[in-house]
């Protein structure tokens, strides 16, 4: 007998905690519970404090199920990614699932490389999962063409820098930061330069490029070329290693990958960085302290970026019928790639 009841407290003391249960600890209704459990105002500050003491003494997890079924949302936010394993697009899907993670919200994501096809498809499974908001993380112009004839039926959200007459925006200001780079050059004493631009599908590559020739078109006595490549490290390698350098002292780099590449291809040759060549980048990888040497670059804030993001999607869900448009502003961090004009 005595055993029987030492499993009938075993199997009580591994039930997952109610919303009764939390009441009761705490003193009050279960109704109280469930209003502080959703925020609700009116209500004393003692008994709140009581609640939640409840909630952690018993560590309680809210019941996402029944929650969803009382409120008609299921607090989760579809992420559709293109390009998802590229910077830009992976440490933004990272800050905004921490983002969402700490603001009660569960994320799901789906992946696309190219094509219409993967854009539908992606949408529709996203919505299969009872989303309650879609964010999409879509660098190339041709994902977001292919998504404007996607009807989706919920609040989007893209993350993009520009603002956009059919959905909400947020992005990181990427002219800023370009601007930053090439006025850093600038204030070296560099007046012939290059900038080895990205991809031009892409719109970061597209605003950081036009944010360069705006920044040389108003300066006087600057020479300066753009060269379209790719997002790699190869790229930036090719390119250093065959280019005439002639009279140029400074290259800005659309990404930290192009810059590594610049950097190793003007090395083989014989040409120092920073004293013959000064090299931006952009991004601020976690390895671009470690470059030889260390890399001069524009750090983008993606933590900033997703907790924006975030409060741009739940004003969507919450009925925000205006477009807002948000942009995170980025920094400059100079390291020993760069330095004044050789003499």
């Amino acid at each position: 007998m005595p055993e029987s009841s030492d499993r009938g407290r075993s199997k009580r003391r591994w039930r997952r905690p109610s919303v009764y249960d939390v009441a009761r600890e705490a003193g009050v209704s279960h109704m109280t519970v469930s209003r502080v459990l959703n925020d609700q105002p009116n209500i004393r500050d003692a008994t709140r404090d009581r609640v939640l003491n409840a909630i952690e003494e018993l560590n309680y997890t809210r019941n996402n199920i029944a929650h969803a079924l009382a409120t008609r949302t299921g607090r989760r936010i579809g992420v559709l990614v293109d390009a998802p394993i590229e910077n830009g697009p992976n440490n933004t899907l990272r800050a905004l699932e921490q983002a969402a993670r700490t603001a009660g919200y569960a994320v799901s994501a789906f992946g696309i490389d190219d094509g219409d096809a993967q854009i539908r498809s992606g949408v529709m499974e996203l919505a299969t999962q009872g989303i309650d908001a879609l964010c999409v993380i879509a660098p190339r112009a041709s994902s977001l063409d292919a998504l404007r004839e996607q009807p989706t039926g919920l609040p989007v959200v893209v993350i993009k820098s520009e603002a956009d007459a059919m959905w909400h925006t947020v992005g990181v200001d990427q002219r800023a930061g370009a601007r930053l780079a090439v006025e850093h050059l600038l204030g070296l004493g560099h007046v012939s330069l290059v900038h080895l631009a990205g991809p031009q599908d892409w719109l970061d590559a597209r605003e950081r490029q036009q944010a360069w020739q705006d920044t040389l078109r108003d300066a006087s006595g600057v020479r300066g070329t753009a060269v379209v490549g790719e997002w790699t490290s190869d790229s930036g390698y090719q390119y250093a290693s065959t280019a005439e350098w002639g009279d140029i002292t400074a290259v800005f780099a659309a990404n930290d990958q192009i810059a590594l590449g610049v950097i190793h291809g003007l090395a083989e040759r014989g040409i120092r960085v920073p004293e013959d060549i000064s090299v931006v980048g952009f991004d601020d990888l976690s390895e671009a302290k470690h470059f030889s040497p260390p890399l001069t670059t524009v750090r983008q804030d993606f933590d900033a970026l997703g907790e924006r993001a975030l409060e741009c999607i739940v004003a969507a869900i919450n009925g925000s019928d205006d477009l807002s448009h948000s942009l995170v502003r980025p920094s400059l961090i100079v390291r020993e790639s760069t330095a004044a004009v050789p003499s």
